[in-house]
């Protein structure tokens, strides 16, 4: 007769228990931004209405900037490191490629008894992490995980391309995630275009970069860059229907919602999904990228942060999570902020 094989009792539902946030030291403003790319404080606030944005110094690495973000959530959730059984790490600028930035991060934190890996889906991959925790914890894989979204997005502009260089920023968000009574974290809708990868990617690859550097010492490393236009629309008009498509999955209807974070890629564009799904004016809208930048897989949680610093959203609402970026990728879920 065969063996039977024990499995781990799953949960029930599963929700974020505690949030946290790093962000870097030096804030750079509009104009110290504006000159190398021929440009003026006006021009980048109608085009992306952001103010400022915080870039890493030598010592914030993505690894230093991880750590203190998920340090932070820790605390605020009161879940000792070592009850952490799986630590996701989304990012696209761990320029190391191995080994994965999240098992360097679950060393320092204490965090002994975790499984760690990366994720890269870009300015989605926050929600990616978010969905995959919440599968993890249902499942009894995990009794909780720790998700972060970190990004030194400085490594990978050329500071001279006026399509990218006043857009995107440095910084880290985390969230723990476990076991609740009542649900916390809905069903992900989520999704990829590759037919539409060339969008937003890096101009040439490493190995491209290495072969030139053989023959030119002063080749140019890749740089990310992104046909603003088409990205726009997409996001515009695509993300929408990704957004009411989430709130039907979620059983959620639009005068349920307290508050909409999306993806902080650009305030025309959190602005234009506003109108689209005719929010209430009683629902708050994260607008962290006009002080913070484009933070790609840290601006989710970055936002949800400074939403529940700021009083304008509380422990307890429920909120429309919608990440979207390269790839072309996306993720939406309804949760309740921890």
């Amino acid at each position: 007769m065969r063996a039977s094989i024990r499995t781990s009792v799953p949960v029930r539902h599963a929700a974020m228990l505690g949030v946290g946030a790093y962000r870097p030291r030096l804030v750079v403003d509009n104009d110290q931004v504006a000159g190398l790319i021929d440009s003026s404080d006006e021009w980048i606030r109608t085009r992306s209405g952001i103010r400022s944005r915080r870039w890493a110094s030598e010592d914030e690495t993505i690894v230093e900037m991880a750590t203190a973000a998920a340090s932070a959530a820790l605390e605020s959730s009161g879940i000792d490191p070592e009850r952490i059984g799986c630590v996701l790490l989304a990012t696209i600028s761990n320029l190391r490629q191995t080994p994965a930035a999240a098992s360097e991060v679950a060393t320092r934190l204490g965090a002994v008894n975790a499984g760690a890996m990366d994720i890269s889906a870009a300015c989605a991959g926050f929600c990616y992490g978010l969905a995959l925790a919440g599968d993890i914890v249902r499942g009894g894989s995990a009794e909780h995980v720790l998700v972060i979204g970190v990004e030194r997005m400085t490594d990978l502009i050329d500071d001279r391309d006026r399509g990218t260089a006043f857009l995107f920023a440095d910084g880290a968000g985390a969230a723990v995630v476990g076991g609740s009574d009542e649900p916390g974290i809905g069903p992900v809708v989520w999704g990829s275009d590759g037919s539409q990868a060339e969008l937003i990617s890096q101009d040439h690859s490493w190995l491209d970069w290495r072969d030139q550097l053989a023959k030119d010492p002063s080749a140019e490393a890749p740089a990310l860059r992104m046909n603003g236009q088409p990205v726009f629309r997409w996001a515009t008009v695509e993300m929408a229907k990704v957004a009411r498509r989430t709130l039907e999955a979620a059983g959620i209807d639009v005068a349920d919602l307290d508050a909409f974070i999306p993806h902080q890629a650009n305030d025309r564009i959190t602005e234009a999904l506003a109108r689209s799904l005719r929010l209430p004016s009683s629902v708050a809208i994260a607008r962290d990228v006009v002080e913070q930048g484009n933070t790609s897989a840290a601006s989710v949680p970055l936002a949800i942060d400074a939403l529940l610093s700021s009083g304008a959203a509380r422990s307890g609402d429920t909120a429309l999570l919608l990440g979207f970026g390269a790839g072309l990728s996306f993720a939406g879920q309804v949760v309740v902020l921890p």
